[in-house]
């Protein structure tokens, strides 16, 4: 990385080196210079990306199909100059829906609130993904649209929250987190119906 500021060609990225969560990590990221490449929930999907850090590197990602970045991955070590390029992903937050609820309700019952549920979501033009009994859906407007979305339909045995998408991304297969957070970053991706003046 010396001679940053004459950088004709942009650093390859192949692979990941590691992640600043493991611990392997901690002391080499205590005394190492950290220059961050900071990407958006739809850019951290992407195998192949040219960016530059925000110390002005250049870097091109070239990673094998399906691998997806995490927050805080080390993507390239400069031992001579004791620095590390760390990915930064700014993931934003989800609302997940809980159909727990429903589990000792009547067959008609949960078939009725599904397909209710599927109608709202789908008519918001909302992307999902169903883990097990939870839904989660890309924060594309606002959370208080999306509550009172919710809120009008009045949904009996279904609860829903908002998390961070942190905490939801390493439950997701990359195709999965690319239908969820990839449709959130694409400005105009989501909308609602409101009244035309």
């Amino acid at each position: 990385m010396a001679g940053k500021q004459l950088q004709e060609c942009p650093i390859r990225v192949e692979a990941v080196l590691g992640n600043a969560d493991d611990p392997r990590w901690e002391s080499l990221l205590e005394n190492a210079k950290i220059d961050l490449l900071v990407l958006d929930q739809w850019e951290a999907q992407k195998s192949r990306l040219r960016r530059a850090t925000q110390g002005g590197l250049e870097i091109a990602l070239s990673l094998d199909r399906g691998v997806q970045l995490r927050d805080g991955d080390v993507l390239v070590r400069d031992e001579a100059d004791d620095t590390l390029v760390v990915a930064r992903i700014e993931l934003k937050d989800v609302m997940a829906i809980d159909l727990g609820g429903l589990r000792d309700a009547a067959p008609e019952t949960l078939m009725e609130t599904c397909l209710e549920l599927g109608h709202a979501i789908g008519n918001q033009h909302w992307p999902a993904v169903v883990k097990g009994t939870i839904v989660y859906v890309p924060l594309t407007v606002d959370k208080a649209v999306m509550g009172s979305v919710m809120r009008t339909h009045a949904f009996e045995g279904i609860e829903y929250e908002f998390r961070p998408g942190a905490e939801v991304i390493p439950y997701l297969a990359p195709h999965e987190a690319r239908r969820l957070f990839g449709a959130a970053a694409r400005e105009g991706e989501g909308h609602t119906h409101a009244p035309q003046v």
